[in-house]
């Protein structure tokens, strides 16, 4: 199976970043930082989702996010898929914090069990024919609104909907320009998709797990 081993936001700041994202999220080796080198104003057309178990869960990551520095769109709340909420990171990157449950059936953790990138497209049905053609399988979809990958245990699930719409359950505008701030690092090649998002063959930037133990050996 086809996966995405990691990703790769492009920062403002690597050190800001990696101090937020491992003290909000508790993440390490799903994510890679690096300097951005392009400009990007508005909606960068996508979101990363940590789907957790409870809604405990999502309060839980989500009142971390903010301490640490996020900015909160859309307070966590119920919803008729589940609960959930919307943060927006120091360095411009939205998350949506989600649970399927409505209610709770234990103490909060700080654990999740998906990350999801999601990205907002012009034409899901012409993406998902895109990437179907370099490998991906689609496990779930809604016509021509979303469609979701079999991701296995990959650590990162991909998933497609409809721009306006992701800008909409974000909370933000669906206007922006400029750099994504994101590259996609998997085994389907080097190539930059429909909606010109760019993915890796290999990448060359730093995990938050390496970085964390870089700064260990200072």
């Amino acid at each position: 199976m086809t996966t995405i081993e990691s990703l790769t936001l492009e920062v403002a700041d690597t050190e800001a970043a990696h101090r937020f994202y491992t003290t909000a999220f508790g993440l390490d080796s799903q994510l890679r930082l690096r300097t951005a080198q392009a400009p990007a104003s508005g909606f960068r057309g996508f979101t990363l989702s940590l789907v957790v178990s409870q809604p405990a869960d999502v309060n839980a990551f989500f009142d971390a996010a903010i301490a640490a520095g996020a900015t909160a769109l859309k307070p966590a709340a119920k919803s008729l898929w589940g609960y959930g909420g919307v943060v927006q990171a120091p360095d411009g990157t939205i998350w949506q914090l989600a649970s399927s449950s409505k209610k709770d059936t234990g103490p909060a953790t700080r654990t999740f069990d998906e990350l999801v990138l999601l990205l907002g497209v012009e034409d899901v049905s012409a993406s998902k024919r895109f990437y179907g053609e370099r490998g991906l399988t689609v496990a779930k979809g809604f016509g021509s609104k979303y469609a979701e990958f079999a991701s296995g245990s990959a650590p990162v699930k991909l998933a497609l909907y409809k721009r306006r719409g992701l800008a909409k359950v974000a909370g933000v505008s669906p206007e922006g320009s400029g750099s994504h701030c994101l590259a996609v690092n998997g085994g389907l090649g080097s190539f930059t998709d429909p909606d010109g998002f760019v993915w890796e063959d290999s990448a060359t930037a730093p995990t938050l797990a390496e970085i964390t133990e870089g700064m260990g050996t200072k």
